[in-house]
Parts: C-alpha cells; sequence; structure tokens
C-alpha cells in the first residue's frame, strides 16, 4: 500500500520519521558534499503518469480538487501539492507532493481501479533528503497473492522480468516485516540509496516502466458482472484502505505540517478516500491481533511476524519466506 505514504518506507526502514525543520548536517553523516533535496522534484513523475493515463483512458479531474489543491506548511516552508483524476476503469488517481526546499521531497502517488474489476493499487511512495532515498514502489496486490495462485499468475507472472530488470541497480532495502509484506507483490521494489542525480534517473525510468505495465493491465481488464466477485473486490480495497488509514506513519509528519485535525483529513478524505465509503467494517474487524486488552488498537508497527532482510520471493513470484 501507500503513505501519507510512507507508511511502508518508515516502518520498514524503522527510520526515525523526518520534520522538515530538522536536516542532516554533513558533521552528522561525515561526508565530503550533499545533493540538496530541492535540486530534485517529483512533478515530473506525475506529470508523466497523468500524460501517459490520458493517452489510454478519458481521464477526468475527480471532485477531490475542489477541496485539496495544495496547503502550506506550517514552517512556512513546506507546501503540499494534490491532483486527483478519475477514468473508466478508475475510481481514484491521485498524488502528493511535499516540497520541503532543501530538506525533503515527498511523493505519494496511488492509483485505485473501480471495484467492478480486480486489478492490483498501483503505488509509488518515495522519500528524498540530501542524506538519502527511502523507496516503495510496487503494484499492490488486491487480493492475496500466497494463497491465491490464480491471481498471482493472472497480474504478476508475466511481469517478473521488469522486477529481474531492477534488482541489481535498487536491491532490496533491508528488513521488512510480514505484516507489511502481506500487501506487496513479488515485483515489489522496496529500496535505500544516497541522492545521486543518476539514481535519481534511474529511479524515473523505473517508475515509467512500472506505472507503463500497469497502464496495459488496466487496458486489458474485464468488467465484472458476478456480484460476488464484485463484492470481494470491494472488501478487499476497503481492508487496504482501513489499514493504511490507521497504520500509516507519514501521519506523523502531516500532522506537524498541518496539523492533528488537517492531517486526519487528508487521510481519509484523500489520500485513502473510500476508507469511509466502500464498507464499513472497522480496522479491528480486519486486523483483531492488534486489539489490546481495554479494546484500542495497538499503535505500534512491526509487531506481527518475521523480518525478511533478503527479498521472500523467488524469480517465478513464489513466495519463499518461509524457507527463508
Amino acid at each position: 500500500m501507500c503513505s501519507s505514504s510512507l507508511s511502508f518506507c518508515f516502518a520498514a526502514s524503522k527510520l526515525p520519521i523526518p520534520i522538515p525543520s530538522h536536516g542532516f548536517s554533513c558533521r552528522e553523516r561525515k561526508c565530503k558534499s550533499t545533493v540538496k533535496a530541492s535540486a530534485f522534484s517529483y512533478q515530473k513523475f506525475v506529470n508523466f503518469a497523468v500524460d501517459e493515463t490520458k493517452s489510454r483512458a478519458h481521464l477526468t479531474p475527480s471532485s477531490l480538487q475542489e477541496n485539496f489543491s495544495s496547503i502550506s506548511g506550517a514552517d512556512g516552508k513546506t507546501e503540499l501539492k494534490f491532483l486527483s483524476f478519475e477514468a473508466p476503469k478508475i475510481r481514484l488517481l491521485r498524488s502528493m507532493c511535499i516540497d520541503g526546499n532543501e530538506t525533503m521531497q515527498v511523493l505519494d502517488f496511488a492509483v485505485f481501479p473501480k471495484v467492478e474489476y480486480d486489478l492490483p493499487i498501483f503505488c509509488a511512495n518515495f522519500f528524498t533528503s540530501s542524506a538519502m532515498n527511502i523507496i516503495l514502489l510496487d503494484l499492490n496486490p488486491l487480493h492475496d497473492i500466497i494463497s491465491n495462485r490464480d491471481y498471482r499468475e493472472k497480474y504478476y507472472k508475466s511481469l517478473m522480468p521488469l522486477s529481474l530488470k531492477y534488482e541489481k541497480l535498487l536491491p532490496w532495502g533491508g528488513k521488512l516485516t510480514s505484516e507489511s509484506l502481506r500487501f506487496f507483490s513479488p515485483i515489489v521494489i522496496w529500496t535505500k540509496f544516497s541522492s545521486s542525480q543518476s539514481k535519481h534517473e534511474a529511479l524515473f525510468a523505473v517508475f515509467k516502466d512500472y506505472y507503463q505495465a500497469w497502464l496495459e493491465l488496466m487496458e486489458r481488464a474485464t468488467k465484472q458482472l458476478d456480484v460476488s466477485q464484485i463484492m470481494s473486490n470491494c472488501e478487499a480495497q476497503h481492508r487496504y484502505l482501513t489499514w493504511r488509514a490507521e497504520k500509516d506513519p507519514g501521519h506523523l509528519i502531516l500532522e506537524k505540517l498541518i496539523g492533528e485535525h488537517g492531517a486526519k483529513d487528508l487521510l481519509r478524505n484523500f489520500l485513502f478516500k473510500g476508507v469511509d465509503e466502500l464498507g464499513r467494517k472497522t480496522f479491528l474487524d480486519y486486523f483483531p491481533e492488534y486489539r489490546l486488552d481495554d479494546g484500542t488498537i495497538n499503535e505500534k508497527r512491526s509487531i506481527i511476524g518475521k523480518s525478511f532482510e533478503k527479498r521472500p520471493w523467488n524469480n517465478q513470484g513464489e513466495f519463499m519466506g518461509d524457507n527463508i
């Protein structure tokens, strides 16, 4: 899934969430030079995705654009910019770019299919500072791909060469727990690297390849007419949104920038729009293992399941985690 979307990025890396007013110094990193975050922008990623989608589908602005266009951060330096669209097979295409000038650049880009389609959810969560980049790029599976072999082969078998193409250039980024892994596919790119022009160019190339692959899946997708399957798709997407809206650690940086109320509104009514419309189940209905004795939700992350320091899928997309 995607963050205010740093959800998986920060949770998996166990890094402290960076706050715009606190940058990294060269002395802290013991480096000779830095690449300013402001020298790089994710806007071209968004422009590419929107243009490519328009070339393949009738893309129209979402009504969300009336309330979510841009927001200035409380620090007076950071700006949050939003775009949102819909299309015949797309329930919501939305992006959030956070421009923290020299401190950070953030991209949270996602595409949610309409519930009549069992398409994966396109997810790009990128964080850039002068010191590092934390990257998560995936076609998040709508349905379980460990036990549901048919769904895995339907959408991911043909895409495995795409993952292998970038495996050495963007290697596995370190420990990832199975609580996050349940929402990832075998082609997920989870990586970290120091900022450089060449790495950013490589990231743009892989983003373009992955997004074009998703668009090709979208073009081939056929509308499902079986009511039970549509209901299954709807619940699966609602489960995904419920997890993201509750467990996304990106809300901490949003609270710092736009306040607690603004952050909650942004999470539920833009980034994970649908969490209050697609179903009525609660977080604990879907994930009862997080219930505390007093009936509240355990707010800790990375507490469930095994951690994986290496990619837990083989080259055929089969999950090998139990044998790692």
